[in-house]
């Protein structure tokens, strides 16, 4: 069949879950046999969120073509169990790149360079891109922001174009917010009407409307709003707040929003989607009654988005492993000898999180330190993984300057130090060890048993190694290196066999696990994490 387009777009105010809508959607319509990808454009001039602040932006994704990408790609592989690369996630920034580079070469010989047709076109170009490749039956495109931004016209001009050009193969999904007021004790449709008015104002007709709201919206209060808003009631659906994300395609399966869509691209409507699979997990997830305790150590804690994908990891494990996932996050930076006994006893597991820069470092080292000489299981994730092999050697090796050089440059111990290609990279976007690598795991250590396999591939995002010249040295001593990348021969995988559960990877086994399929090192993280619980 020729592919469909779906656009989704947002209203009256950001975070209102566009990217769960839009993975939702790809959820149903790939449970009905559909090959589906989703794609989201954001509106911001950085090339990619490679640069941005965690505190600004949350996380940072890592797709497996090593492209640094939205948060809201992880839901989509979350929810969909399918890979994204970059052409998954385009900003403004490299559409201007691209625009700029290809009329310093003269492509546009000698044409006034604008925004219309000249953006708008290579807008367009990546958006049906993906269409153009045949490998997807539906394209799903989020477009970031909220309507009425100024970042955000080009983008819609464009959708307004596609609509005209893709006609039936193309539909319009517009989430907006519709508040409840307590002292009035009434649910408000104006926000939602002006949102709409504001889209139509620029051309489009949203064709689904889904509603986002905490109080149930009463049918004839739906019916008002496809009225003023020219839409069929049957097309307006509400997303009501749920205990978890992972319900939100049962819901949108509830009201026929795939149906909806399916009738709305000319698309036969046969049969149920298969949720079996994913009943399966939600059902394991609201059966749970125990609590497993994990406690993440980082320096990003106040904005837990900041570690959605190791938090959304630990929940996939938590559900499998029949418990209900209770996190603590803990800053480093204010972690001291004193005080981290009274923060991390009443943990079952410790995850030592990701990072850059100086920062929470010897907080991190503190936790460490205490988890392995209480031997609590504990993963080290990237900068964690490193922090344990300082800390290992300060106070198992008796190096007392040992460092990373990224936290003291003039360190002449350098366990952690900077890989050689990194050495001469001067830019920061981009530039890092970035997308899935190779790992060779030691036959018989417990990850490779925990895999079950010797060879697996995950994603990376770091500058800085493990310094071979001390690998010796930490194996005679209990830390054995047991995970090699079979080319540039750097440790990706540290470990501790005569402890519970201590193991630190310079991969991020978080964004490859997926609701269908969770990742193994996280499950057997938390699964000895329970062990430890009942046993204290």
């Amino acid at each position: 069949m020729e592919t469909k387009f779906i656009f989704v777009t947002g209203g009256v105010v950001s975070s209102l879950g566009k990217g769960i809508i839009s993975a939702s959607v790809a959820n149903l319509l790939k449970a009905r046999g559909y090959r589906v990808t989703i794609q989201k454009f954001d509106p911001y001039i950085n090339i990619n969120p490679g640069t941005l602040n965690p505190y600004e932006h949350g996380e940072c994704y890592v797709t497996i073509d090593g492209h640094e990408a939205d948060l809201d790609l992880g839901h989509y592989e979350r929810f969909t169990n399918v890979t994204t690369t970059r052409a998954n996630n385009v900003t403004t920034g490299r559409i201007y790149k691209h625009v700029i580079e290809k009329e310093r070469r003269g492509d546009y010989l000698g044409k006034t360079v604008q925004v219309v047709p000249h953006i708008t076109d290579e807008i367009k170009r990546r958006m049906k891109a993906l269409g153009n490749t045949g490998n997807f039956d539906f394209v799903i495109t989020e477009i970031g922001g909220t309507v009425g931004d100024i970042e955000s016209l080009p983008y819609i001009e464009s959708v307004r174009q596609l609509r005209w050009e893709l006609g039936h193969n193309c539909v319009c999904i517009h989430l907006a917010y519709v508040p409840y007021v307590a002292a009035a004790k009434e649910l408000k449709t104006k926000p939602t009407q002006h949102s709409v008015k504001k889209l139509q104002e620029m051309g489009i007709q949203p064709d689904v409307l889904v509603l986002r709201t905490e109080k149930d919206i009463p049918a004839d209060v739906r019916r008002k709003i496809a009225l003023f808003c020219n839409v069929a009631p049957d097309a307006v659906v509400q997303s009501i707040d749920v205990p978890s994300i992972y319900e939100v395609p049962v819901k949108m399966q509830e009201q026929h929003l795939d149906e909806i869509i399916m009738r709305l691209t000319g698309v036969e409507v046969k049969g149920e989607p298969d949720m079996a699979p994913w009943m399966q997990f939600l059902n394991k997830m609201t059966s749970a009654e125990k609590d497993v305790k994990i406690g993440i150590v980082g320096k990003y804690v106040e904005l837990p988005d900041a570690y959605i994908s190791i938090k959304e990891s630990l929940f996939q494990a938590a559900t499998y492993n029949d418990r209900k996932l209770k996190v603590t996050y803990i800053q480093s930076e204010k972690l001291n000898e004193s005080n981290v006994a009274d923060k991390l006893k009443d943990m079952d597991g410790v995850i030592v999180a990701p990072g850059a820069g100086q920062r929470g470092v010897e907080g991190k080292n503190i936790a460490l330190k205490w988890c392995r000489e209480n031997d609590v299981p504990t993963l080290g994730i990237c900068l964690g993984m490193q922090c344990m092999a300082v800390e290992f050697a300060r106070n198992v090796l008796g190096i007392a300057d040992a460092n990373s050089t990224e936290i003291d440059p003039t360190t002449a111990n350098k366990v952690i130090d900077l890989m050689d290609e990194q050495k001469s990279v001067t830019t920061m976007g981009g530039t890092t060890r970035l997308g899935s690598f190779d790992c060779v795991l030691r036959p018989n250590s417990k990850v490779a048993k925990i895999y079950g396999s010797q060879t697996i591939k995950e994603r990376h995002r770091h500058r800085f190694e493990f310094n071979n010249e001390y690998l010796e040295k930490f194996e005679q001593n209990g830390m054995q290196c047991v995970g090699i990348n079979p080319e540039s021969k750097l440790v990706e995988v540290i470990e501790m066999p005569e402890k519970r559960w201590y193991i630190g990877v310079q991969f991020h086994p978080e964004y490859s696990s997926t609701v269908l399929s969770p990742n193994p090192l996280i499950v057997d993280f938390v699964k000895a994490a329970i062990a430890y619980g009942e046993e204290k």
